[in-house]
Order: C-alpha cells, then structure tokens, then sequence
C-alpha cells in the first residue's frame, strides 16, 4: 500500500478519519490523505485541505489548507472550491478578496453545488467581489431553491414578493416561501 494504488491510499485514509474497521486516528488519515493527494487524488487533497483548515492529525495551518484546496479545485472537485471560496470571503490563509471569492463559489455553483449558489445569490445580491445585479441573484437562487436549498428559497420567494430581479408575483412568493 505504501507505493500503491493512489485511490486505494485515500479510501485507508476515510477509514482512518471515521474509524471504519481501524481505530479512528486522524494522524494516520493524513498520512494516507497525503500519500494519495500527492499520488493526484482530488479528494485527498480536498481532505488533506480540510485537515490542515481544522487542525486534524497536523497543526492548523490556513496557508497549507489553502495549497491543498487549490490543488483540488483545479482537478474539478466543488467541495474544495467552494471551501476556497471561504478562504478568499475571510482572508484565511489568503488575502481577503471577494473578487475572488466569487471566481471560486461561481465555479462550484456552475458544479452543481447548491450552498455555493445561493451564497453567489448573496453576492450578486449585495454587489460583493461582482456588480450588484438583482437578476443574476435570482438565477442562482433560483438554481439553489430547485435543488431543495431552504435559504435560497426563502431569498427566492422574497424577491418575487419585492419584485428585485423578477417581475413582482405574490403567487410565486408564497410558493417559495
């Protein structure tokens, strides 16, 4: 296993993080984590990315969180991009920057992600790291409601009562709401 298969390294790594038929213990997660990320896993490196961000089995380190969530986010993987899109609204392990923010919520919204696509609501909502744009906040939450996000719905059904974004109905608001 110690020169294996990269995926088989990461799935030792799950068992060892949730103490599935190992005693659990997060310094052996990492260690496979890491051992598969370096291998091209983008989950171990979301993983490994996660480990480091709440101080599991290693010392917390924002900047090492980051490295290993943007190796992640560039193999596709939304859960790491959107987690960089964190990094980037709070300035943890990066400089704060909501341009960029949204460049990596935009990224695991458009992968489906439905938490990035109503937070990406927010932003075009607010006009933070974009130009505000009332319509643009309802595409995404809208995107977001459909796939069953509550504060999407609630942000969608509220627009449609005010008519920001969409044409004002009451029918479609209550339907939200």
């Amino acid at each position: 296993m110690e020169e294996g298969n990269a995926q088989a390294q990461y799935y030792l790594g799950v068992a060892y993080y949730n103490g599935l038929g190992v005693p659990q213990d997060d310094t052996q997660a990492v260690y496979w984590y890491k051992k598969s990320a370096e291998g091209g896993v983008a989950q171990a490196q979301y993983y490994l990315g996660v480990a480091y961000y709440n101080g599991e089995g290693v010392p917390q380190d924002y900047e090492q969180a980051v490295y290993w969530y943007k190796k992640s986010a560039g193999g596709g993987d939304a859960e790491a991009q959107y987690s960089l899109g964190w990094r980037y609204f709070n300035g943890e392990g990066v400089p704060q920057d909501d341009t960029q923010a949204v460049y990596w919520w935009k990224k695991s919204a458009e992968g489906g992600d439905a938490e990035a696509q109503d937070i990406l609501g927010l932003m075009y909502f607010n006009g933070r790291g974009v130009s505000q744009d009332y319509t643009q906040a309802v595409y995404w939450w809208k995107k977001s409601a459909e796939g069953g996000h509550a504060k999407a719905q609630f942000n969608l059904g509220v627009s449609y009562y005010n008519g920001r974004g969409v044409p004002q109905d009451d029918t479609q608001a209550v339907y939200w709401l």
